[in-house]
């Protein structure tokens, strides 16, 4: 490689990465924010929330590197435009693969990166973090953690607890059943505790008010209930697995029993072409950065921020797999428009490369321009007294 691509690459690198990291990190901290009660209200270490907050990060990795990318290419090549250097670099004679190359090979080592993360490193990430979830919930104590709170232990079911006491037994009991459509019923216990096997939650002197759809209350008070948790204990501790935490040689060849296959074959076809795809968007991104900033410009030509314009094609291509990708579920013929999408691009890009021409039209451009021009004129600060006047 020669010096200048060398000088390329690693401009466009360091661009790619300080763009990268601030995303990645904020993106990361919502996500791990969002699953923080898993950890807190289960009682575990800090050691189990780091656990989770790393298994979390595959999953946003290949959604991040394609943006941060085009962030990079579009940033550094403006740059070079702006010192005069791919003006210098035209003048000089140098070949167009010069600039080319060393983007698109960061570009595709970055594709297979994603490629890897993708289909190895965030099928087991997913599994790990199900597995958590499974084993956090496995006991239904552990669920209900936190003394004088309304705690949601299943679609339909909650349980509040006045104090926790030594050997399973619980005080100041209050359930509230809305999962049959036909009554609700409300359950009210001065104490209680699970059984032995998990699988029933007994109560002592307490009442039962059973109230159905149509405003009818009836109230039963009882000195011993036994109110059933089989449904909820049975498959606790087990991680049930969906399509996208499969590992790409399940989606390949899909085990036909496995009971969530059955149930949603759409969604493992869906998951297997989305894999296919996902990846090249780094490269096809990288093409269309290309187009929109690798040529020199002058400095007078009034046009829209590279980076504007290619993150606006980058998200709406982005947007467009994604729709795509989710129709494949219930609609197969999509697959052959999910390939599409990256191909055209990419095919187009070449062409418009090869033939220094603008993917957006000029007439399009300089509109956006203006329009981007009259915002910031009008949202920009406003000098005090009256111009043009006389001294």
């Amino acid at each position: 490689m020669k010096l200048l691509e060398i000088y390329i690459l690693r401009r466009v690198g360091q661009m790619f990465f300080v763009a990268l990291l601030p995303v990645l990190a904020i993106i990361w901290t919502t996500q791990v924010l969002q699953r923080v009660n898993l950890v807190t209200d289960s009682g575990q270490s800090v050691g189990s929330f780091a656990m989770l907050a790393t298994l979390i990060l595959p999953s946003i990795i290949p959604i991040v590197l394609p943006f941060a990318l085009v962030i990079g290419i579009t940033q550094t090549l403006t740059t070079m435009n702006n010192d005069s250097e791919l003006t210098v670099i035209d003048a000089a004679g140098a070949k167009r693969s010069i600039l080319v190359r060393p983007i698109l090979l960061l570009a595709a080592v970055i594709s297979v990166f994603s490629f890897f993360v993708d289909n190895v490193v965030e099928p087991k990430a997913k599994t790990g973090v199900r597995q958590m979830v499974a084993e956090t919930y496995a006991d239904l104590l552990s669920t209900v953690i936190e003394e004088k709170n309304f705690r949601k232990i299943d679609d339909g079911l909650f349980v509040q607890i006045s104090e926790r006491l030594a050997g399973r037994v619980l005080r100041g009991l209050f359930v509230v059943d809305e999962r049959d459509p036909a009554f609700d019923m409300i359950y009210y216990a001065r104490e209680g505790a699970v059984d032995q096997s998990g699988t029933s939650l007994l109560m002592k002197d307490g009442e039962v008010q059973r109230k159905t759809r149509d405003g009818n209350v009836s109230i039963i008070r009882f000195d011993s209930y036994s109110f059933d948790l089989s449904d909820l204990t049975e498959n606790r501790g087990e991680a049930t697995l969906r399509a996208s935490d499969r590992d790409l040689s399940f989606l390949l060849n899909p085990d036909p029993t496995d009971k969530d296959y059955i149930a949603k074959p759409g969604s493992y076809t869906a998951e297997l072409h989305r894999r296919m795809t996902d990846w090249t968007l780094p490269f096809v991104f990288a093409l269309i950065s290309l187009v929109i900033a690798g040529d020199a410009r002058s400095h007078r030509e009034a046009r829209l921020h590279p980076m504007i314009s290619a993150l606006g094609i980058a998200f709406a291509l982005r947007w467009a797999s994604f729709y795509v990708a989710n129709e494949i579920d219930t609609r197969p013929v999509y697959i052959m428009l999910l390939y599409g999408i990256p191909v055209v691009a990419s095919l187009v890009s070449i062409v418009l490369l090869n033939f220094h021409r603008q993917l957006v039209p000029t007439a399009i451009g300089d509109r956006l321009s203006a329009i981007s021009r009259f915002v910031s004129s009008h949202l920009g600060p406003r000098k005090n007294g009256k111009s043009g006047g006389a001294a």
